[in-house]
Formats: C-alpha cells, sequence, structure tokens
C-alpha cells in the first residue's frame, strides 16, 4: 500500500500544525504550507501564502513532481476579526474573506486537477460551529465560515464522479494561539454600551477554556483518512447538539439565545 500524499494549510500553529503531525503519525508524507516555518519533525515545510495563486502552483507542482500525486488536502489556514459590523472597514471584512474563504478556494482550484485526473482525492475543508451559531461582533467571521459550508456541500456533489470526496469539519472552541491572533476593533464600544468588548471577553474566555488543539487535529486526521465522509461534521458531542439544535430551532429563537450569550 503506497504512503498517502497530504498537504496541511495553515500548519504552522493550532489546529493546523496538530493535524499535520497527526497525519505523519498515521503514516502519510505532509507538507505543511504556511508563510512561517515552525518546524516539525517528519513533515515537510513549503513557504506558501493561501491568498498568492502562484505560490500554490509552483508548491503543488513540486509535490506532484516529487510524488506523482496528493492523496488529501487539509485547509486549515485562516484568522479572525471582531467588532462591529457598522465600524469595520470594508477592507479588513475583504481581507478576511480573502484567507479563510477565498485562501481555501485557491487551493483547491490548483489541487482539483491532480486529483480528478489520478481518480482520487480527499479535500477536508475547515469551518466552525460559529457557521450554525451566528456570532455577533465576529460577523465577518460567522459569515465567511457558513460560505465554506455552502461550498463544500456543492463541490462535494460536483467532482463526487471523479472519485474525489469532499467534506467539513465544524470545530467549537478551541484553546489556540488564534485567539492572541484575533485582530479586535473596539471602535464603536461606548456607541453600543460596551457589549463590543463585553462579548468579545466573553468570546475569548470560552476559546481559550475548549478543546486542546491536540485533541482537534487527530479527529479531523482521522476524517481525512476514511475513505467514505459526510458532507460536514462537528467537533465534539456538545457541538453537535448546538449544530442539531441551531438547525431545528426557528431561526427567531435561535438568534435570540445567541444574543443573550454573545450581545448582551
Amino acid at each position: 500500500m503506497k504512503t498517502k500524499v497530504a498537504i496541511v494549510t495553515g500548519g504552522s500553529s493550532g489546529i493546523g500544525r496538530c493535524t499535520a503531525i497527526a497525519l505523519s503519525q498515521a503514516g502519510c508524507k505532509v507538507y505543511e504550507f504556511s508563510r512561517r516555518n515552525n518546524a516539525i519533525d517528519g513533515v515537510i515545510h513549503i513557504g506558501v501564502d493561501v491568498t498568492d495563486e502562484n505560490s500554490i502552483a509552483t508548491a503543488i507542482d513540486q509535490i506532484t513532481a516529487d510524488n506523482g500525486r496528493v492523496d488529501i488536502l487539509v485547509n486549515c489556514a485562516g484568522n479572525g476579526i471582531s467588532g462591529a459590523v457598522e465600524f469595520t472597514e470594508l477592507k479588513d471584512a475583504k481581507a478576511q474573506f480573502e484567507v479563510n474563504f477565498f485562501g481555501m478556494v485557491n487551493m483547491n482550484k490548483a489541487i482539483l486537477p491532480v486529483m480528478r485526473q489520478q481518480g482520487l482525492g480527499k479535500i477536508v475543508n475547515i469551518s466552525s460551529v460559529a457557521a450554525v451559531a451566528h456570532i455577533p461582533f465576529q460577523t465577518y467571521y460567522s459569515a465567511s465560515k457558513a460560505a465554506i459550508e455552502s461550498y463544500t456541500c456543492c463541490l462535494a456533489n460536483e467532482v463526487k464522479p471523479f472519485g474525489v470526496s469532499v467534506t467539513c469539519v465544524q470545530p467549537g472552541d478551541i484553546a489556540t494561539g488564534f485567539t492572541q491572533a484575533r485582530r479586535k476593533s473596539a471602535v464603536g464600544d461606548d456607541v453600543y454600551h460596551g457589549r463590543i468588548s463585553r462579548s468579545v471577553a466573553g468570546m475569548e474566555k470560552d476559546e481559550q477554556n475548549g478543546m486542546r488543539p491536540e485533541t482537534a487535529g487527530k479527529y479531523i486526521a482521522k476524517i481525512a483518512l476514511r475513505k467514505n465522509v459526510k458532507p460536514i461534521y462537528t467537533l465534539g458531542m456538545g457541538y453537535k447538539c448546538l449544530s442539531v439544535l441551531c438547525k431545528i430551532l426557528p431561526c427567531r429563537l435561535r438568534n435570540w439565545i445567541v444574543g443573550m450569550l454573545y450581545a448582551r
């Protein structure tokens, strides 16, 4: 049996790093794409910016030349911003989508011809529970993750006849450096009576008390190595229940509950 060749984006830290490690430990040959080289034993780093199509194409050409194929792609690269929609600069909102959504799109467009021609492949896109439990003052992050889920379900049907499967994983709160890296804006907090700061502080407290990234990485790697996958997976029993509730509760009630938690 041939060793599987895997690419993980955003692999220098957090969930991406732990996913790369888990895939390597499972016997895969793993390439980690990120702008920073935080060396991982047994994982090959390639400096790639997912917003740069030329950078991606060069890296994938290198990998296919060396291995003849790519079996797995896990799209973990992402970042976060927070603040009130009214006071968020449009350039910052676009930048959020450029990394979280279009960075994934760039990777998938580059890898799909390879997987289609070889007649097999697995793409795992990382979304968030925020895609279904829409978080106020983290609007553009939630919207970018919701876009990933719609995109995943559509793409899965498009490429299924070619032996390529596409799935999406929804993590909940994960204790990583993502929290510290978030670009926070409290502009307009006086107008919003302190609700921006209170809401973001509560959200970040939940994150830092959340699941360990190693647990998330092992789960994502397990999904990436499965033969058959569902379109969407939710990470953690509590979040699975939350995801189901968000789908069956009336929108008005669901939004009221989320508002009581994160918009007071």
